[in-house]
């Protein structure tokens, strides 16, 4: 692992959502007490292996989807996560050549394997902030995205499986209008979210001995229905399909690779800026 100057340290005492998240993934990027808070959650709701492959196939498809049908060659992804290919400026950047790409994330281990977020191509470029989405202002303000990205011009937010972190005394609905607020006109809001509309066949139960999980580890885990999530969207033009399950959201691939229909997963959406 590479040696980043003025990299926060990492306690590897305490479970981090990224690195749970990495696990679900089969990456290998975690230590111990994430491996045992992931395989709790696992235990419980093992369900959550699916949609957390069903999130990133989300982030592949939109990425492609706007780099090639809307032109859209910038991208701010926060909560980026530790690397895992294809990384989304490989996706944009497939398709635009010149994308520019700036990646956020709060976790000091993937400010640590950020050189693997910065192989972009030479005509492209990318940069990497280690930020809190909680701060929108100091993301906006720094330096790595005024010298990466142009306001002016459309750029694609992505906040995926990020903000069920976020509890409500923190704003998160606020925090996404302030990071849309600068971005020009024809941006679009790329969006997934954990649900808290379960069946009432134990579903519900699991899903809060999964909050429980995260809770315990230092970790606030908010779940939200679909019409909290559409409020994300509030002021802005949906794509089709809408709000909905992120396997389903222009699914592709062979159908009989796909989750069925009814597979839970998670909130997703895209929108456009007026």
């Amino acid at each position: 692992m590479p040696e980043h100057s003025n990299a926060p340290p990492i306690d590897t005492t305490r479970p981090h959502a990224a690195r749970m998240y990495d696990y679900y993934l089969g990456g290998k990027t975690h230590y111990e007490a994430d491996v045992r808070a992931a395989e709790a959650v696992v235990s419980v709701l093992p369900e959550i292996v699916a949609a957390a492959r069903a999130n990133r196939d989300f982030m592949a498809r939109v990425t492609r989807t706007l780099a090639a049908d809307h032109g859209v060659d910038q991208f701010l992804d926060i909560g980026s996560g530790i690397p895992t290919e294809p990384n989304l400026h490989q996706i944009a950047q497939s398709v635009l050549p010149g994308a520019r790409v700036v990646y956020t994330d709060n976790d000091p281990i993937v400010l640590q394997y950020a050189h693997a977020l910065l192989r972009s191509t030479p005509e492209g470029r990318t940069a990497y902030l280690h930020a809190d989405v909680t701060d929108p202002v100091s993301i906006l303000g720094a330096a790595e995205l005024g010298d990466t990205l142009d306001l002016r011009r459309p750029v694609a937010l992505s906040v995926n499986a990020l903000l069920h972190f976020v509890p409500d005394d923190r704003d998160p609905h606020g925090i996404v209008a302030a990071l849309l607020q600068p971005l020009a006109p024809g941006s679009f809001l790329c969006l997934s979210h954990g649900i808290a509309d379960l069946p009432d066949d134990g579903t519900s139960d699991r899903a809060d001995d999964v909050i429980g999980i995260y809770q315990r580890g230092g970790t606030a885990f908010v779940p939200r229905s679909r019409e909290q999530v559409a409020r994300f969207f509030d002021g802005l033009d949906l794509l089709d399909p809408g709000v909905t399950m992120a396997h389903l959201w222009r699914p592709d691939g062979d159908p009989a690779q796909r989750l069925p229909r009814e597979a839970l997963t998670l909130h997703a959406g895209v929108a456009r800026k007026p």
